[in-house]
């Protein structure tokens, strides 16, 4: 287990997603955001260090139905408490091992230190494009953010009768 958990607040539909993407942005965790830089940067990589090799593709493959079965497995399989995950958990538990693979192997003797590019261009690039999608992220959060209700609003809210209803004879 991770010694660093982070609060998923963002969970939503897919289909609520596909429907309203500037809400799934003003709703995603910063465990999301941050996988989804991990995504840029791993795009940035692919895009300039991409190989056609089908043994690196198949390769990276079936170690994430491997390593993927084998997480699905220590998630869910618990001994009390049974844990049920949703396609888009599961689904990252098999996509991670893959990004990992297949990014290794694309960059094996191109000189990167740990994931960072010898070409302080590429660098800069990764960085930006995760920095456009955290202020974008961070414009949707401003943009679709709900004013924040005070105790005395709420409690008036609570006492005033809806509007269209009328109050209840005894």
């Amino acid at each position: 287990m991770c010694a660093l958990q982070i609060k998923d607040q963002g969970a939503q539909s897919p289909a609520t997603a596909r429907r309203h993407p500037f809400r799934y942005l003003a709703n995603l965790s910063i465990g999301r955001l941050i996988l989804w830089c991990y995504f840029v940067w791993y795009c940035v990589v692919l895009v300039r260090y991409f190989d056609p090799s089908p043994r690196l593709w198949l390769t990276s493959l079936g170690l994430s139905l491997i390593i993927g079965c084998a997480l699905y497995l220590s998630t869910t399989a618990v001994d009390k408490n049974q844990v049920r995950l949703d396609f888009w958990k599961t689904l990252r538990l098999f996509l991670m091992p893959f990004f990992v693979s297949s990014f290794a192997a694309m960059v094996k003797g191109k000189g990167f230190i740990l994931i960072f590019s010898p070409h302080p261009g590429e660098i800069l690039i990764g960085a930006a494009g995760c920095l456009v999608l955290c202020c974008l992220v961070l414009s949707m959060k401003r943009l679709y953010r709900t004013p924040p209700i005070s105790p005395e609003s709420a409690a008036d809210e609570m006492l005033s009768p809806k509007v269209g209803t009328q109050p209840r004879n005894r």
